[in-house]
């Protein structure tokens, strides 16, 4: 289905491009994000890979999740996700994926939580009209009319007060502005789903073009790179 990688929602701020236009962007920290498990089609039927992002102390995971996690050879992890899709298959479990994963002006699609709003009415939760504000006309924020009387029940679908927000919201077609691998952060055009500090998934657009199977040895440091690193 996509390539794709877990993150955070740090805030949004503005950034000049190259033709002078203020540009608002969304700022996503993506910190390394670590293969828990390989899905294949063999075993599982369908090919995916389990993410895990932002470590937890030790005392908040149980023991089967120790177990799971001791394959990988990682510390435990506070959100673990899947990404569908073969784009990805070549990564193996235990290996770090990046935000150099994506490209300066690439198309992606971010999904998120979107805030809770509480329990909210019909001109907040659905955007209806309000009623003539003057104190004569007594009707001013209800929700209307239940119906006809035929059917003798409230039809489905009726647009009533209740329980607004806090649901999955996926915004598509979404520009990156900039990559900064240095500070692991994502600049994206626009606003995305949820509050600050909300966990987001970015993916490559599904409705953009079709991702080659990416090359880890492109996007994944080496031992021997982090050594030489290390020595300078």
């Amino acid at each position: 289905m996509a390539k794709g990688i877990l993150g955070t929602k740090l805030g949004m701020t503005q950034v000049f491009n190259e033709d002078g236009h203020l540009v608002p962007v969304t700022i996503v920290r993506c910190e390394p994000n670590v293969v828990l498990q390989k899905k294949t089609i063999e075993r599982d039927g369908y090919e995916a890979l389990q993410l895990g992002f932002k470590d937890k102390r030790v005392t908040l995971a149980n023991k089967p999740e120790l177990g799971h996690l001791a394959k990988a050879n990682t510390n435990p992890k506070r959100y673990v996700k899947e990404i569908a899709g073969k784009e990805m298959s070549n990564f193996e479990v235990g290996q770090e994926i990046g935000v150099n994963i994506f490209e300066d002006g690439e198309v992606v699609d971010v999904t998120g939580t979107s805030k809770g709003k509480g329990f909210q009415g019909v001109v907040k939760r659905h955007n209806q009209a309000t009623g003539p504000m003057s104190h004569g006309s007594r009707y001013h924020r209800g929700p209307g009319s239940m119906g006809p009387i035929d059917p003798n029940h409230v039809r489905k679908g009726k647009k009533l007060p209740g329980h607004m927000g806090a649901e999955t919201v996926t915004i598509q077609n979404l520009n990156i502005v900039k990559v900064d691998p240095e500070r692991n952060l994502l600049m994206i055009k626009g606003n995305v789903p949820g509050p600050k500090r909300g966990l987001v998934v970015v993916r490559n657009a599904v409705k953009g073009s079709s991702v080659a199977p990416l090359d880890p040895q492109q996007y994944v440091k080496t031992q021997s790179a982090e050594s030489e690193e290390s020595t300078e």
